[in-house]
């Protein structure tokens, strides 16, 4: 998976709309194998980042979990934990 893309399900506050149009545009760039489409491929390009977004929108807001919520700001930090000893410098 794209280190990119982060997991957008049972946050609280739940995922943002930039978000997952963010997440839609890292996994269309993933499999073209293109940051930026030519001009005659972007009208297809734009459409699949639109698809994609609106399809993980319905997936991210009717998934149902028994689990708490997890917090952002502490996610965030279990990540930045994990690139410090990644990383090490």
């Amino acid at each position: 998976m794209c280190r990119n893309i982060r997991p957008l399900f049972n946050f609280e506050p739940p995922a943002t709309d930039e978000e997952v149009e963010a997440a839609a545009l890292q996994y269309v760039r993933k499999i073209s194998g293109t940051r930026k489409p030519s001009a005659a491929n972007l009208a297809q390009f734009e459409r699949a980042v639109a698809q994609i977004a609106s399809a993980t929108r319905e997936l991210v807001d009717t998934l149902e979990t028994s689990a708490a919520p997890k917090n952002r700001e502490q996610e965030a930090d279990k990540a930045r934990e994990r690139s410090a000893l990644r990383y090490r410098t």
